[in-house]
């Protein structure tokens, strides 16, 4: 009997240039999510004032949320054939979310974070189009539960800075 050290190829009805593409996409959106757990979970820990308990609440659930997340995008693209990204060094090519120095005041934590939902529903929103004409259905899904929670959670953070 012989030992085969080649990977089995994938056969579920995606091309392989199209898994590679959406896997590119993907991993943006992994950089971009991953990128935004560590901003939020720097946030929790940082927080100060009238609001602290309300943000440190709130930070903790999202970025609780955001570590599920990056595990079921991640093993997406795997399932999808290619290596998912794993380092700080291919996030901080792949993100689109900026970093600051230092700890910011609160109402900016809140501001950073609004853009930082926003860009990930940006990338997930731009993989999308190639997922539809792949008919790759577990991504296009994957893809609407994340802009659906990230949608949500700007909105949210948006409304903690609106006065009457």
């Amino acid at each position: 009997m012989k030992s085969k050290n080649r990977p089995m190829s994938i056969d579920i009805g995606i091309g392989e240039k199209d898994r590679v593409a959406i896997a590119q996409g993907l991993s943006k959106l992994l950089a971009d999510s991953y990128t935004l757990y560590l901003k939020t979970h720097n946030y929790h820990w940082n927080v100060t004032g009238p609001m602290f308990n309300t943000l440190h609440l709130m930070f903790e659930q999202q970025y609780t949320e955001l570590a599920l997340a990056v595990d079921a995008i991640a093993e997406r693209i795997r399932a999808l054939g290619c290596a998912a990204p794993g380092t700080y060094k291919a996030y901080a090519k792949l993100t689109s979310i900026k970093e600051e120095d230092g700890v910011p005041g609160a109402e900016d934590m809140i501001r950073n974070l609004v853009r930082g939902q926003e860009a990930v529903v940006r990338s997930a929103r731009a993989v999308f189009p190639l997922v539809e004409r792949a008919n790759d259905e577990p991504s296009a899904d994957l893809l609407t539960q994340r802009m659906q929670i990230h949608e949500k959670n700007a909105w949210m953070l948006r409304s903690l800075l609106e006065t009457g």
